[in-house]
């Protein structure tokens, strides 16, 4: 019991002794300004650049775009403690080493003067020219689809196509000889279709445009930046710019009324005088092109006689982009018909022409059969005709021949004389002799046929 109770106390004594200095640590890092839930966000922050704080204030003073990121800023001001925190840390420094670390943070920042306004001052910095190249060019689009709208005389005559299309479908009713449409009305060209609900009224203004009118077709390609204009939110823009106008006033004030250096490293007041110049100028041009965007669009309102204070850039072009991508895809639709019919066309021949062929053919198998047995009539006629001209007998032949052809035409002579005598003799015995005389000769002799044969060869 002695030597376990001798060895547990010192453990024990070590253990309170260790929680002392846990809780004395603990009591030291308390905060003493800034809440938890802010030095949380702080420390997660500051850790994720791991950048000393000097650093980080020399920074600020020089506008160091090399350690000074958008993000880096965005956050710096987001997270750092207010004004009257600030002005509360500054006042222990002495303490500096007892704070917890987002206000050992804000000990530090606290030195250096005017703190938020010179973040905000360099963000927009850091930001201007994205701000520029964000507004820019949604100002061109607008500008260009306007003029190249007015300037496009095969858009023009298209326009014309389509009253003068409506005129006729319309003609007897109340909306027949109209002056003029609405753009948006374009759009609605898709939903009158034909009797068999193939095709649209868009499909047959194509077609009329493709066969009548080619130089219509030109017109896709002659509004290039319709597209982009459609998608220009107008008065995004122009509150965009208008920010853009108070932030540079803005600055120029607190360049003005900004206190002096507050050492060799504090630049703001000499880089942003010369940064807001250049703003300026920027920013003055882009009003300008802005204002001659917006007089580009209420010219175009007259010509097309729209309100363009009721209808926005958006809306307009957007109608007129997709009337573009239907019109497109329309003539797409048309020559897939043509190559369909084509093909059903081409196919129809080729079956025609498969059955012409196959009834020619057995025209001619027919001939061909017919011919044949006509031939065979033909040869029997042609040889009594030469016997009894007495052409058969008249040919030249060879000797093999001749002699050949001299026993045929007595064995000839021989078998039509017995016939000859047969039709003297009396009517009793005139068959019979005949057939047996016949068959006697056909015994003695060969036959008439085989005779004649001999003799052709």
């Amino acid at each position: 019991m002695h030597l376990f109770s001798v060895f547990i106390c010192p453990a024990k004594k070590e253990l309170d002794g260790g929680d002392d200095k846990h809780l004395q640590k603990k009591k030291v890092k308390e905060l003493k300004v800034i809440d938890s839930k802010s030095s949380q966000n702080l420390s997660i922050f500051l850790g994720s650049f791991r950048i000393p704080y000097e650093e980080i204030k020399t920074a600020i003073l020089e506008i160091n775009e090399n350690i000074l990121r958008e993000s880096m800023v965005q956050n710096l001001i987001k997270q750092l403690p207010t004004p009257e925190q600030l002005s509360t840390l500054s006042e222990m420094k002495d303490e500096y080493d007892d704070l917890a670390e987002a206000e050992q943070f804000g000990v530090v920042m606290s030195s250096v003067k005017r703190l938020q306004p010179r973040l905000q001052a360099i963000l927009f910095k850091l930001q201007f020219e994205e701000q520029i190249n964000n507004i820019k060019p949604d100002v061109v689009s607008v500008t260009a689809a306007c003029e190249e709208l007015r300037k496009s005389s095969s858009f023009s005559k298209l326009l014309q196509i389509i009253l003068l299309l409506g005129n006729y479908m319309n003609a007897g009713s109340r909306n027949g000889k109209a002056f003029g449409f609405s753009i948006s009305y374009l759009c609605k060209l898709r939903d009158t279709k034909s009797a068999d609900l193939k095709q649209t009224l868009l499909h047959f203004l194509a077609d009329v445009c493709l066969e009548q009118y080619p130089e219509v077709m030109t017109f896709t390609d002659e509004l290039i930046h319709v597209e982009k204009a459609s998608r220009v939110p107008a008065e995004i823009l122009q509150k965009n710019l208008e920010l853009m106008g108070r932030q540079i006033k803005n600055l120029k004030k607190d360049i003005e009324t900004f206190p002096p250096a507050q050492n060799d490293k504090d630049l703001f007041v000499e880089k942003m005088s010369i940064f807001v110049g250049l703003a300026h100028e920027q920013y003055e041009k882009l009003d300008l092109m802005h204002k001659n965007m917006e007089k580009q669009y209420n010219d175009l309102g007259e010509y097309f006689v729209f309100d363009p204070r009721k209808i926005s850039v958006e809306e307009f072009f957007g109608d007129l982009n997709t009337f573009k991508n239907m019109f497109q895809q329309a003539v797409k639709d048309n020559q897939k018909r043509r190559e369909a019919e084509e093909k059903i066309r081409k196919a129809k021949l080729a079956r025609e022409k498969a059955e012409r062929e196959k009834e020619e053919k057995l025209k001619r198998n027919q001939h061909l059969d017919i011919n044949a047995e006509g031939d065979e009539t033909g040869i029997m006629d042609g040889l009594l005709e030469a016997l009894q001209s007495g052409a058969a007998f008249r040919r030249k032949r060879g000797p093999r021949q001749a002699a050949n052809h001299r026993r045929a035409g007595h064995a000839v002579t021989n078998i039509l004389a017995k016939e000859l005598m047969q039709d003297d003799a009396p009517p009793s015995s005139k068959v019979p002799t005949k057939k047996v005389k016949l068959e006697e000769g056909a015994k003695k002799e060969d036959s008439l046929e085989e005779l004649l044969e001999a003799r052709s060869n």
